[in-house]
């Protein structure tokens, strides 16, 4: 089920809501938590039943081996458990890949069933992951097994993140102010509801017939072009993940649960460090925490640390998806940050009018990987971008910026671009709008604006970017 879906909207949402805060108030705190679970597992269970029982096995397994880390903390109990998430995830995500290199390398002749990528499974494998390493740790208590499954489940971060910490969520299901209806809650989480929904339904799908044609016709285009494809799929990707974060963020609020914020306004970042403090806030936190630390983080030397560094990002790459082009990425944001701590050790600051465009520039430039389908069509595409193919100058650029066609119209959907960089540069996030978020009729007026305009929209649904990783 979407979240910008009618179904979700004027069915699912408020059925769920009734019904849990009713049954809250009638101090059937089990059973409101066990109707909200049943929620979550029907939410998931809507777009496909066949990966319900790899959520509901993949739940069960890690909940009792965590029971068993909690109750004897052993080193190869972890590393079992952890091997078999990993080999879940690996069979799920990447042997389809393996298999069809094999072939083209050694004309092996394998031939396997087709996998189907269970929805989430990155998440919530992650999410359970963390939870027996905090199990081992020791820093986990005795959580019932319905309260696991809520943590686990819970729709709003279940199908594409956040990625969430059982000390940071657990308590807040456990807490008895999380079964109280919430006038405050419900209109500040319905109003970042709403935002992040037109983020989704105004501007990312309608870059997506900006971003196509581009990365479909990779030999056809010229310098310009090029740009223009990878800015609008830079601009696409953060208006429909950070909008998918926001509603989920948005949602949690509504049960009264403070899920974390995934991204603090990225793309005003001056360097790549600060990026990945902003972008995918909890898949940073994770790579940082059960990666790159236990790897030997800074506590090995510079060189070690360097390289612990560049192996975290080349990891993450990989997560994200099954491919070269996931691979090179990776490798691409691995050495920006190499580069950029080993600049930061020179003292030399650059002014933000040339550390800005740098960062993004290198942003953009590495999320062409990200998109194409092959590393052929990217560099197809960074060969366009770097002046390779036709250099169209301004008046016949913007005359005949169509005829692929490509984004229609030529100048003002360029100037469209530009205004949507500057907003994404310049604009408050959502996180800020909140802190001076106060009821009033003004509020109410535009928020119901903005959320009209969403409904008009919903006509031609489409799934979230991050889906498919």
């Amino acid at each position: 089920m979407l979240f910008n879906s009618y179904a979700f909207i004027f069915v699912f949402l408020p059925t769920t809501m009734v019904v849990f805060f009713l049954l809250a108030r009638q101090r059937l705190l089990s059973l409101a938590t066990g109707i909200l679970v049943l929620a979550s597992i029907i939410f998931y269970a809507y777009w496909d039943i066949r990966n319900l029982p790899i959520l509901i096995t993949s739940m069960v397994f890690n909940f009792f081996a965590g029971r068993l880390l909690q109750a004897r903390r052993r080193q190869l109990i972890l590393i079992i458990a952890i091997a078999v998430n990993l080999l879940t995830l690996g069979y799920y995500k990447y042997v389809g890949f393996i298999v069809d290199n094999l072939n083209d390398v050694f004309h092996a002749g394998i031939s396997i069933p087709q996998i189907i990528l269970p929805l989430g499974i990155s998440f919530f494998t992650f999410t359970q992951i963390a939870y027996l390493v905090d199990a081992y740790r020791g820093e986990t208590k005795g959580y019932d097994f319905l309260t696991y499954s809520l943590f686990v489940t819970f729709f709003p971060h279940l199908i594409a993140g956040p990625i969430l910490y059982h000390k940071d969520i657990i308590p807040q299901f456990k807490s008895l102010r999380s079964k109280i209806f919430s006038h405050e809650n419900i209109s500040i989480g319905l109003s970042i509801f709403i935002m992040g929904l037109g983020k989704k339904v105004i501007i990312a799908d309608h870059l997506i017939g900006w971003v196509t044609p581009v990365f479909n016709h990779p030999g056809d285009i010229s310098f310009l072009e090029a740009w223009a494809g990878a800015i609008a799929y830079t601009l696409q990707l953060y208006f429909d993940f950070s909008g998918y974060s926001e509603m989920a963020l948005g949602l949690g609020k509504m049960f009264n649960i403070e899920l974390p914020v995934n991204f603090l306004s990225p793309y005003k970042s001056t360097s790549i460090i600060e990026f990945w403090r902003r972008w995918h806030i909890s898949l940073s936190s994770f790579l940082k925490n059960y990666l790159y630390i236990p790897l030997g983080g800074n506590r090995k030397g510079d060189t070690r640390r360097l390289l612990n560094l560049w192996l975290t990002m080349l990891i993450g790459g990989i997560w994200h998806g099954a491919g070269w082009t996931f691979f090179i990425w990776g490798g691409l944001h691995g050495t920006f940050l190499v580069i950029n701590h080993q600049w930061r050790k020179l003292k030399i600051p650059l002014p933000k009018v040339l550390a800005w465009p740098i960062t993004f520039m290198a942003v953009v430039f590495a999320w062409v990987f990200f998109r194409a389908n092959s590393v052929h069509t990217a560099l197809e595409i960074v060969q366009g971008m770097v002046g390779l193919n036709k250099v169209i100058f301004p008046d016949a650029f913007l005359n005949g910026f169509s005829r692929l066609p490509l984004i229609p119209g030529g100048s003002i959907e360029l100037l469209l671009l530009g205004a949507l960089v500057l907003f994404v540069g310049l604009m408050p996030n959502v996180p800020e709008i909140i802190a001076r978020f106060r009821p009033s009729i003004r509020w109410a007026l535009m928020a119901g604006l903005l959320f009209t305009i969403c409904l008009l929209q919903l006509g031609q649904v489409s799934e979230f970017l991050y889906f498919q990783f």
